[in-house]
């Protein structure tokens, strides 16, 4: 078995504030290793589920968040970024059995963690036909266009609520709850081991049962923050704007979609 991890950091169990999740912060090195010590949980599960290979794709920030010494010797990482479109999915492709997402947070103006945001701060809302267009959301999409089920999420409450309605067989553990700028936080020890478990269950399944399917047409809204970004972006081919924040396009593509929102948030 063959497994694709992707791992952020804003919703791992301990995270609360941006400075925890910035390299250049001191209180960032013990978040950096919570982080690691969930995705080596999740490592853990896969193996126990029969997993021979594992890719992580480290997907916070500069992508270089992860202590590589932590890992397990089935594991190789992507660091940071190719400039390819999938970007946080940046490795996937048809030879994997199943994708894991882990430390996964809310869409660009949810209340569900402190540190909601899609990609970037710029954006407000992004809807993707009508929903939320949390990076979960987007990112799971590229193993949809790669034909790999995406199993497992772990983040905040939120967003695993979002995830299980996007796909029925996914395994959450939600591993925080957002309240306003406040967080109810999982024992990190806690979360390791649902995690751990909970990949172990995911990948158990029938897994060449599973047959994601992706819309046949994309709406796609990006509401900004600053009017700014909205007339700026409006010239991006294919682009329209629709208010003084808000700019939208459609597309039957999916890798478009994905093209034009690398450079879009």
């Amino acid at each position: 078995m063959k497994v694709f991890i992707s791992a952020d950091i804003e919703g791992i169990a301990a995270t609360n504030r941006w400075a925890e999740t910035i390299g250049s912060e001191r209180e960032y090195p013990a978040y950096a290793r919570a982080m690691t010590e969930e995705v080596v949980a999740a490592c853990e599960g896969a193996i126990a589920a029969g997993a021979e290979e594992i890719v992580i794709k480290d997907a916070h920030g500069s992508a270089t968040n992860l202590d590589l010494s932590m890992l397990p010797e089935q594991a190789t990482i992507i660091r940071g970024w190719e400039g390819h479109p999938y970007m946080m999915a940046q490795g996937i492709d048809r030879s994997f059995d199943a994708a894991v997402f882990i430390g996964y947070h809310s869409a660009a103006g949810s209340d569900g963690n402190p540190m909601s945001h899609t990609m970037t701060l710029a954006p407000q809302h992004v809807r993707i036909n009508g929903k939320p267009g949390s990076e979960f959301m987007i990112y799971s999409g590229c193993a949809t266009l790669e034909g790999v089920p995406t199993v497992f999420l772990s983040g905040d409450k939120n967003l695993c609520e979002e995830g299980r309605a996007l796909y029925p067989w996914l395994t959450t553990v939600a591993v925080k709850e957002g309240r306003g700028l406040s967080t109810v936080n999982m024992a990190p020890k806690k979360a390791c081991r649902l995690i751990r478990e909970g990949v172990e269950k995911a990948l158990r399944q029938d897994l060449k049962a599973l047959k994601p399917v992706l819309p046949e047409h994309f709406e796609v809204e990006l509401e900004y923050k600053d009017h700014h970004k909205a007339r700026t972006n409006s010239y991006f081919p294919g682009v329209e704007q629709v208010d003084a924040c808000t700019i939208r396009f459609a597309e039957d593509s999916y890798f478009e979609v994905l093209r034009k929102l690398k450079f879009l948030l």
